[in-house]
């Protein structure tokens, strides 16, 4: 679905008659967009992770004479290195010639070729691949064939995917630290801007917005250095191999990854003017200009940061990537006007006394238009990466999208609470805030600085903010005069806290909000594990390839009948022979040899040889085992490949009487 949810600021509770049916229609038209979605889902193909979809020869192939080269078909496009495909021999040793594959690609068909050694012996061999998909993610795998009858290889087949151990979490670390710090960036900073203007001054929020920019900084540059161990060798010590990450940089990652940085060095001065000439400009006509430019600035730089990630990313491949690229960018940027907007409102409720209601009424339009946002993106990027009922519950994206459908689930739940605290908030406070006695405000809905809350006396508000006066020791002890001013603003201070602390109805929405935001804060690591997962639909994609490579083109068993004529004594007969399950792969074949009067006839020998003249492959020799009178049977019968094989029958009826008859045989 989305990594929003109901936003938990609606509108005043003097308009619940339309609240209610806008609320209901916006969740029915979620619903059926959702379920409309999925259905469509086999409208086309699409991919993010490349995934291998064929091979020749085959996984598991058993082929009479060793190919002159090998080839891999992908799903998309991927990059490969000089060393991404690699042959090894029974005892490892590198049975190909070393080259840069060799772009075999015709129409649609993404397909690479290496070449191998000429003279290779028999045994089994190990195919180990590694590349980077069109969407920046790395993949590898392995698959075996075997040239003449397969054999022990000291090659182990990798078990770790590339992108895995130490590099690949620290990867993943700095990828959601990255989504953590757009977030507080742009979310921080829209807060500021859209719902109270008055922030650019508090340092609370100040600290959240920089602190936001540098995680963001930090954790692309980290991304950079550990993009080649991570899509290549997974040393960490080649985070700092030059040469690297010169190759990185010609890459697209790379170039999205430095694009980042040079629109955070923009973001800088964007937040150099909100918290310097905005947040001391007073000038009401001169900061609506500059609070319209800054608004502007601000969104074309958050929108092309947001661009870096839909350029790398699942977003850029598969079907429709002109639509989905700026649907990934609306969509995470309503992420960061909702999450980032709900941080800063609970930093605010927690770290500034005298947030006011109408701060939070205005951001509760902005996280309901948030939130239709992530509604209609969602529905769409899920449609994109899942498209049908079997993947959404038969595959680990789908899996991991409805863990994140049910955390979404639990934050409307929370956000109910939310909206209560909120209608009390401001039913009890109004739209404007309590002038204090020092010039300041007081948070709507609660006491102001300097007068008791219901419920707490008078004198203990004048008792504990009493305070000895500074003015008459100015002159005759600085010192004095400084740790009396001090003593004085801790005591206001302390204060405004008591204050806060006091109204009931604060309280409740920070606890909510809190809520809310330790639930989010799960869901963005959902989030982010889903973008390094393959998703649904390649994953059945190469699924259904694979089952169409190996799955047989006829039920099976075929059987066949041959005559025979040896030309000695008892020399005539007939040859009935079964194969099961007539597939590439292993088979059972089964032999019987009947007499001329059609009873079994016993032979000194039979030998079967399979030949494929199309490929120039065999003959493939079985000598089949005597099971009964008449009756011979081989187990483990290798047929490399689908085709029309020529299969040659020997019988031999004495020392000196055979013949040798053939007949062709389509198998799989």
């Amino acid at each position: 679905m989305t990594a929003a949810t109901a936003p938990h600021f609606g509108p005043t509770p003097s308009t619940p008659a339309i609240r209610r049916p806008l609320a209901a229609a916006a969740v029915l038209a979620a619903l059926v967009g959702m379920v409309f979605g999925l259905l469509l889902g086999g409208a086309g193909p699409a991919s993010a992770h490349a995934a291998l979809t064929g091979s020749d020869p085959q996984d598991g192939a058993v082929v009479a004479t060793a190919p002159k080269e090998v080839t891999l078909t992908f799903s998309e496009q991927v990059a490969l290195g000089d060393d991404s495909i690699r042959i090894l021999d029974p005892d490892g040793k590198r049975a190909d010639t070393g080259a840069v594959p060799r772009d075999l690609q015709s129409g649609s068909t993404v397909k690479y070729g290496v070449s191998l050694h000429a003279g290779l012996p028999d045994g089994t061999y190990t195919v180990a691949w590694q590349a980077v998909s069109a969407d920046s993610h790395p993949v590898s795998g392995a698959f075996t064939f075997s040239v003449g009858a397969p054999s022990k290889t000291t090659v182990a087949l990798p078990t770790d995917q590339t992108g895995g151990g130490l590099v690949g979490t620290l990867y993943e670390i700095a990828r959601y630290a990255a989504y953590a710090g757009f977030i507080l960036l742009a979310g921080g900073s829209a807060f500021v801007l859209a719902c109270w203007q008055r922030g650019a001054g508090a340092r609370p929020l100040q600290r959240l917005v920089v602190r936001g920019w540098m995680t963001l900084t930090v954790a692309t540059l980290a991304m950079l250095l550990l993009r080649n161990p991570y899509t290549g060798s997974g040393k960490l010590a080649d985070a700092f191999d030059l040469d690297g990450l010169k190759a990185v940089l010609d890459t697209k990652p790379g170039a999205a990854l430095v694009s980042r940085l040079l629109l955070l060095g923009a973001s800088a001065l964007f937040i150099a003017v909100l918290f310097g000439a905005y947040a001391k400009r007073e000038d009401e006509r001169e900061k609506k200009d500059l609070t319209f430019g800054l608004a502007i600035g601000g969104t074309v730089i958050a929108a092309g940061i947001a661009g870096t990630w839909a350029l790398a990313e699942h977003a850029s491949t598969g079907i429709q990537p002109g639509i989905a690229m700026p649907v990934d960018v609306l969509h995470l940027l309503a992420v960061a006007a909702w999450l980032g907007g709900l941080t800063a409102l609970l930093v605010a409720l927690y770290r500034t006394p005298d947030i006011d209601a109408t701060a939070v009424r205005r951001f509760s339009g902005i996280a309901f238009g948030s939130v239709i946002v992530l509604a209609a993106t969602g529905i769409y990027q899920s449609w994109r990466q899942v498209g049908t009922w079997s993947a959404l519950t038969g595959t680990g994206y789908g899996q991991l999208l409805l863990v994140k459908v049910g955390l979404v689930a639990v934050l409307i739940g929370i956000a109910w609470f939310s909206r209560r605290w909120t209608a009390r908030l401001v039913t009890g406070g109004g739209d404007a805030s309590t002038e204090t006695r020092d010039g300041e405000t007081a948070p709507a809905g609660t006491a102001a600085a300097g007068t008791a809350p219901a419920g707490a006396s008078t004198t203990e508000t004048s008792e504990s903010a009493e305070v000895p006066d500074s003015s008459g020791a100015t002159a005759e002890d600085p010192a004095r005069a400084a740790q009396l001013a001090r003593q004085q603003a801790a005591v206001a201070t302390a204060e405004k806290k008591r204050i806060r602390d006091a109204d009931p109805d604060r309280s409740g929405l920070r606890r909510s909000v809190l809520a809310e935001v330790g639930v989010a804060v799960a869901l963005l690591a959902v989030t982010t594990v889903l973008t390094s997962t393959e998703p649904a639909r390649t994953e059945e994609e190469a699924a259904r390839a694979s089952t169409a490579a190996s799955a047989p083109a006829t039920a099976g068993p075929v059987e066949m009948k041959l005559p025979f004529d040896t030309g000695g004594e008892n020399g005539k007969g007939m040859v009935r022979m079964e194969i099961t399950p007539a597939r590439t792969g292993a088979n059972e074949l089964h032999l019987w040899v009947d007499g001329s009067d059609g009873k079994p006839m016993d032979v000194p020998e039979v030998k079967v040889a399979f030949t494929l003249e199309s490929k120039d492959i065999g003959p493939l020799p079985v000598v089949p085992a005597r099971l009964t009178e008449g009756h011979w049977t081989a187990d483990g019968v290798q047929i490399p490949m689908a085709g029309n094989w020529k299969v040659a029958v020997t019988v031999r009826t004495s020392d000196i009487d055979q013949t040798t008859i053939d007949k062709n045989m389509k198998i799989g």
